[in-house]
């Protein structure tokens, strides 16, 4: 079986647009978690 590359240049925007969407929510998140445990303390 060969592998297709088309899917490969279909779904590789895809899973970049995820992933930084994942990493910017992410980073966000924690300045969030931050800022509550700062308030805590």
């Amino acid at each position: 079986m060969e592998f297709d590359f088309r899917l490969l240049i279909v779904l590789l925007p895809i899973i970049a647009a995820g992933g930084w969407a994942v990493f910017n929510i992410g980073a966000l998140a924690i300045q969030q978690v931050q800022k509550f445990l700062n308030k805590e303390n």
